[in-house]
């Protein structure tokens, strides 16, 4: 079994380190704040998890270099926005070759880059994958089945990754396009809200179903123009997890954009969702990203002109209806 560290005590992070420690692993969960790790050890439990009691095998710290020195495993699970703060903080203590997994989802606004680059960059010397796919935090504490991706851009990594963390109610699969597993993990984050969004304006299925299935096709079409494999986006980082980000009420992009969508800001309906919001952060970069690769992301563009224009999200919906005509498969 692994000496393990997830850093990174939210919903997310807990629930994977409730996991890892549920395969025998020997697991510290780290976050910054000393208040938060206090009360973890003490309650046994995660605010941002009800009731689900925590492993008693499972260790908690605010001391980085505690979390990380002679660990097999490092996993990722601060908001996308911490990524590279946090690579930055924990890299005097990583070992040449440390295996990293990010779990995070998210484009970084000013590089472009995904979350595995900025590890990377931060830390050339270590191992970088990911593990993504349609995986509520509320539902993998409380060990209901999950699917999820391992993704690795060498196979026999990815098999590693997918080693630690499978069991009877986590299984895990293997992919070497990691680029496609990430784009798909930002992306389902700003289509969810656009589906949020249609929820608080009061519209049904059949516009969701719009949303979820467009909203897959213009993330392939910028997956494929950056090297990414059109399978991935037919998967569960692709439309697996589009799906579940855009239906549940655990997600909160879907439940900020309900907010949205009623007639609250941006801004207040972050405040009242009260975690990260990864969409809103990750909308930007996308966009910007669509524009440097020149694809065409009309659900992705009308959800930044709502967040950060002030277009009203009923004439968003509209002004996608009322786009040129075009073909489904020729045009994706």
């Amino acid at each position: 079994m692994a000496k393990a560290s997830v850093l990174g005590a939210g919903a997310w992070g807990t629930a994977l380190a409730m996991l890892l420690s549920d395969n025998g692993h020997e697991v510290t969960l780290w976050s910054p704040f000393a208040e938060q790790t206090e009360e973890l050890r003490r309650t046994r439990k995660s605010a941002a998890l009800g009731e689900v009691e925590l492993p008693e095998s499972l260790c908690f710290t605010s001391d980085l270099k505690e979390a990380a020195e002679g660990r097999e495993l490092l996993v990722f699970a601060t908001a996308s926005v911490y990524t590279r703060s946090v690579a930055k903080e924990v890299k005097p203590f990583v070992k040449p070759g440390q295996l990293i997994v990010c779990v995070a989802k998210g484009i970084e606004d000013k590089s472009l880059l995904f979350q595995t680059d900025e590890v990377k960059q931060e830390i050339p010397d270590a191992v970088v994958t990911c593990l993504s796919g349609p995986s509520h935090a509320e539902e993998v504490a409380r060990r209901l089945p999950t699917t999820c991706v391992a993704g690795a851009e060498d196979s026999e990594v990815a098999a590693k990754v997918q080693q630690l963390f499978m069991n009877r109610v986590f299984r895990v699969y293997t992919s070497t396009d990691v680029r496609g597993i990430e784009l798909g993990g930002a992306v389902k984050n700003v289509i969810a809200l656009a589906a949020g969004i249609a929820d608080g304006l009061g519209y049904g299925d059949n516009t969701k179903a719009a949303l979820i299935t467009r909203g897959i096709a213009e993330t392939a079409r910028l997956g494929v123009k950056i090297g990414a494999n059109w399978e991935t986006f037919a998967g569960l980082t692709g439309i697996g997890d589009l799906i579940v980000t855009c239906a549940s009420m655990h997600s909160r992009n879907r439940r900020a954009g309900i907010l949205i969508g009623q007639g609250k800001s941006m801004e207040e309906a972050m405040r009242e969702v009260g975690q990260v919001v990864e969409g809103v952060y990750s909308a930007k970069a996308a966009l910007a990203l669509a524009e440097r690769e020149q694809v065409e992301m009309p659900i992705v563009e009308v959800v930044n002109r709502v967040l950060f224009s002030g277009l009203p999200a009923a004439e968003a919906v509209q002004m996608l209806m009322e786009r040129d005509p075009v073909a489904e498969w020729n045009h994706l």
